[in-house]
C-alpha cells in the first residue's frame, strides 16, 4: 500500500479524535468556561451540524477543485478550527471552531474514500478503504482516552492543541506523498442529490439511521458527567472508561458488519436495536455502581456502533433498487443522517440534564433507539410487501 494511504489515515485519526474527545471533556470544559453541561453538550451538536452540512453541500460546490488541493485545504481548515479551539477565549469562539473542524470533517469523509481508491489497483480498492477507516477505529481505542487524558491532566485546551499537531503533520504527509494528479469523477450537483429525497423508502431509511444512531448519543453525550456525578469516579478515570468503550466499539463494529452480511441488515438491526434498548434501559438502574457501571459501558460499546454497518448497506441496496443513478449520493446522506441524529440527541440531552437530570438520558434514549427498532420492523414489512429478498447483494460499504 503506498505510503499516501498512511497520510489519509492519520488524518482520519485527528478527525475521528477531535469529533469524539470533547465527550470526555464536557465537565473540565464547563467548569473551565462556567458554562452548563447543557451548553457544553451543545459544542458536540454544532460539530455534528457542520459535518451533516458540509457533506452534501461542501462537497458539491467543490466538485471541481482538483483532489490534492482540496485535501490540503481541508486539513489546514481542519488544523486551523483545532488551534482556534486551544486558543478560544470564550464558548462563542470554541463553537465557532466546532462547526469550522465539523465542516471540514464532512468533505474529508466524502472524498477521502475515492482518494483512497485512486491510489490503489482495482482489485486493491476495498483494503484501501479498510485502512483508511481504521484511522477512525483507532481513535476511539486510542485517540479519544489519550485526549482526555491530556485535557484532564493538561487542561482540556491542551488536548486541542494535540489534535492541531496530528492535523498539521497529516496535511505534511498529505503534501509530500499524495500525488498532485488524481482520477475523479466531479460529485453530483446539489440538485440531484436533492431528488434522493424524493424517494419515500430512502427518507425512512434516513429517518431510522438519524433516530437509531442519535438514540444512543442521548447518554453517551454526557457520559462524563454521569461516571463523575452519579457512578462517583474521580475525573482522572475516565479516559479508562473511555478506552474501555473504545475496544469495545472497534469489537462491535466488525461483529456489526459481519452480522449484517450473514443475516441481512433489516434482520441484524432488529437484534442491535433490541439490545441497545435494554443495554441503556440497564443503564439507569446500574449507573450508581462503578462495577457494574463499567459493565454495562462495555457491554454498550460492543453493539453502540454495530449498527453503523447494516444501516449504511440497507441505504447502498434501497438506492440500488430505486435510485440507481444515485447511489453514492445516497450513501453521502446516509451520513448526513448520521450527523442530525448526533447533533440532535447531543441538544435533547442536554434539555433532558437541565429539566429532568442526568440519569434520564439513559431510558429516555432507550425510547428513542426503540422507535427505531419499530421503524426496522417496518422496513421489513414494506420489503417483503416488495418482493425483496433480505440478502439481495450489495457491498458492504465503510462507513463515518
Amino acid at each position: 500500500m503506498p505510503i499516501a494511504l498512511f497520510a489519509l489515515t492519520l488524518s482520519a485519526f485527528a478527525i475521528g479524535t477531535t469529533e469524539f474527545v470533547i465527550v470526555g471533556l464536557l465537565p473540565t470544559i464547563a467548569a473551565d468556561l462556567n458554562i452548563s453541561l447543557p451548553s457544553a453538550g451543545l459544542l458536540v451538536s454544532l460539530y455534528a451540524l457542520g459535518v451533516a452540512v458540509g457533506a452534501p453541500v461542501l462537497t458539491a460546490l467543490t466538485g471541481k477543485v482538483a483532489r490534492k488541493r482540496l485535501l490540503l485545504s481541508l486539513m489546514l481548515l481542519f488544523t486551523a478550527g483545532n488551534l482556534i479551539a486551544w486558543q478560544a477565549p470564550s464558548y462563542s469562539t470554541l463553537v465557532l471552531a466546532r462547526i469550522l473542524t465539523g465542516l471540514a470533517h464532512g468533505v474529508f469523509f466524502s472524498i477521502g474514500s475515492t482518494i483512497a481508491t485512486s491510489l490503489v489497483a482495482r482489485e486493491k480498492a476495498a483494503s484501501a478503504i479498510a485502512i483508511m477507516f481504521t484511522g477512525l477505529t483507532v481513535a476511539l481505542v486510542t485517540g479519544v482516552p489519550l485526549g482526555t487524558l491530556i485535557g484532564q491532566h493538561f487542561g482540556w485546551r491542551a488536548s486541542f492543541l494535540a489534535v492541531s499537531v496530528l492535523g498539521a503533520i497529516a496535511f505534511f504527509g498529505s503534501l509530500l506523498f499524495v500525488p498532485a494528479k488524481l482520477r475523479h469523477t466531479p460529485p453530483a450537483g446539489i440538485a440531484q442529490q436533492l431528488g434522493v429525497l424524493t424517494e419515500p423508502r430512502l427518507l425512512l431509511v434516513y429517518a431510522k439511521t438519524a433516530i437509531g444512531y442519535g438514540g444512543t448519543f442521548i447518554p453517551f453525550t454526557f457520559l462524563a458527567p454521569i461516571l463523575q456525578q452519579i457512578t462517583g469516579l474521580q475525573s482522572g478515570a475516565i479516559a479508562g472508561v473511555m478506552l474501555v468503550y473504545g475496544v469495545s466499539v472497534a469489537v462491535g463494529n466488525i461483529w456489526g458488519g459481519k452480522l449484517a452480511d450473514h443475516r441481512g441488515p433489516v434482520a441484524a438491526l432488529k437484534i442491535i436495536f433490541a439490545a441497545l434498548t435494554a443495554i441503556l434501559l440497564l443503564l439507569y438502574f446500574t449507573a450508581s455502581s462503578p462495577v457494574a457501571a463499567i459493565a454495562t459501558i462495555l457491554l454498550w460499546g460492543g453493539f453502540a456502533f454495530g449498527n453503523v454497518p447494516a444501516l449504511q448497506v440497507y441505504v447502498v441496496q434501497q438506492a440500488e433498487r430505486l435510485k440507481p443513478e444515485a447511489v453514492d449520493v445516497a450513501s453521502g446522506l446516509n451520513i448526513a443522517a448520521f450527523n442530525l441524529g448526533i447533533a440532535f440527541a447531543a441538544w435533547l440531552g442536554g434539555v433532558i440534564v437541565e429539566h429532568l437530570g442526568l440519569l434520564h438520558t439513559t431510558w429516555i434514549g432507550a425510547l428513542v433507539v426503540m422507535l427505531s427498532l419499530w421503524i426496522t420492523f417496518i422496513n421489513g414489512k414494506l420489503d417483503r410487501k416488495a418482493g425483496v429478498s433480505v440478502h439481495f447483494h450489495s457491498q458492504r460499504p465503510q462507513t463515518h
